[in-house]
């Protein structure tokens, strides 16, 4: 295929173009597609492609062989972090690694800078806390409870359910794992799949993120936040790192150990047993309790006998019917520095602004790495205030 720039044509591999960009975040833009079908490309669509898919563009005139030890570098160096396959609970959706490519190096390049420059950096207490055999699903819950000591009554007083997820991420990133939530517009890379998050491998600091957006159950976001924060937390806790995708309204009969463990933290067993679930008002009235979703209650209320799967499904039918006839709220553009506490994590940024104060990295190092240059050095002040 040929490169057109100003009336000549340079010749390139095609298969070194379509192996560079066919794995990458821009392998559904309409440059890529036209140029695959007619090839031919003009210089600066190759360069604005080449860009965001972070390959450099003179890779592209390379042997197919430079091109694919190149390939092969970059896909290890993403299953250091994460596993190529989707971790599913009652869900069949998969998630390629071009998905979240660029975020999986983003959080990589994150975590090995807070390494090099924080000390007081040790051995991770929660990754691989849960791998043990023989335990019950309410052993493995009070495991990861005591270890990241966390108070379900503190959980459960919170005000609202933001303040209840807010808590949640306080224990983990005191415990060293780091919580990144999506943030649109403030990311590496555009997220076109619906899933849940992923967890991130690292000895000292694994990191959660948390995706946002509609996962397309109808369920209130923050109270499936809460849950899939603490999924991932098990995840961590049993040494798995991979994309996560859950479907928090399936009634399957089995959802695996780990959804078990996750029931015990937020919906005790014995607890729910307790628990006046005959009407939709009381399944509602008693998932604010205990900081859930309706659904969630009513399909840990399934799963513990106390509800058949027809009137559970009839449940669930008419609180999604309910959240899509909501007011929907208009969304709105978040301050810069809010956007950036929220996606690199507040611990993160904390440590590495300890680093910025002492002279071991430089405000603009920090604001390349941590703020992907969203903001200059020169307000940094306001990203320190925005972490009080």
């Amino acid at each position: 295929m040929d490169v057109l720039l100003d009336g000549g044509r340079t010749a390139i591999v095609k298969d070194v173009f379509a192996s560079l960009l066919g794995n990458s975040v821009v392998n559904g833009r309409v440059p890529f597609l036209r140029a695959l079908e007619t090839s031919e490309i003009s210089f600066s669509d190759l360069v604005e492609l080449a860009r965001k898919a972070e390959i450099p563009y003179p890779l592209f005139f390379a042997p197919l062989e430079l091109v694919h030890a190149q390939l092969g570098a970059k896909t290890e160096k993403l299953l250091q972090g994460v596993a190529p396959g989707t971790f599913t609970v009652s869900s069949r959706t998969s998630v390629e690694l071009r998905d979240v490519e660029l975020i999986v190096k983003d959080l990589l390049r994150k975590q090995a800078l807070v390494r090099k420059h924080d000390p007081s950096l040790v051995k991770n207490p929660i990754a691989g806390l849960l791998r043990r055999e023989g335990r019950t699903p309410k052993e493995e819950a009070k495991a990861l409870l005591d270890a990241l000591g966390l108070d379900l009554a503190v959980i459960r007083g919170a005000r609202t359910k933001a303040i209840a997820l807010d808590l949640i991420i306080e224990r983990l990133e005191s415990n060293q794992v780091l919580v990144s939530r999506s943030v649109r517009g403030f990311m590496p890379q555009l997220l076109q799949v619906k899933f849940s998050g992923m967890t991130v491998r690292d000895s000292k600091v694994p990191y959660i993120f948390l995706a946002g957006g509609d996962h397309g159950d109808d369920q209130e976001p923050i109270g499936r936040q809460i849950f899939t924060l603490v999924l991932m937390a098990v995840l961590v806790g049993r040494g798995i790192f991979a994309p996560v995708t859950y479907d928090a309204s399936s009634t399957a009969p089995q959802a695996g150990r780990e959804y078990d463990i996750v029931g015990e933290i937020l919906m005790p067993a014995d607890e729910v047993k307790l628990a006046r679930l005959n009407t939709l008002e009381e399944i509602k009235a008693a998932a604010d309790s205990f900081q859930v979703t309706p659904s969630a209650m009513a399909v840990r209320a399934m799963r513990l006998g106390l509800m058949t799967a027809e009137v559970t499904r009839e449940n669930l039918r008419e609180l999604a019917a309910e959240y899509r006839n909501r007011t929907k709220p208009q969304p709105r553009s978040p301050k810069p520095v809010n956007a950036i506490r929220k996606y690199s994590g507040r611990e993160l940024t904390s440590r590495l602004l300890a680093a910025v104060d002492a002279r071991k990295l430089t405000e603009r190092e920090f604001c390349r790495v941590v703020c992907l240059n969203r903001i200059k050095p020169s307000e940094l002040h306001e990203l320190r205030a925005a972490l009080r």
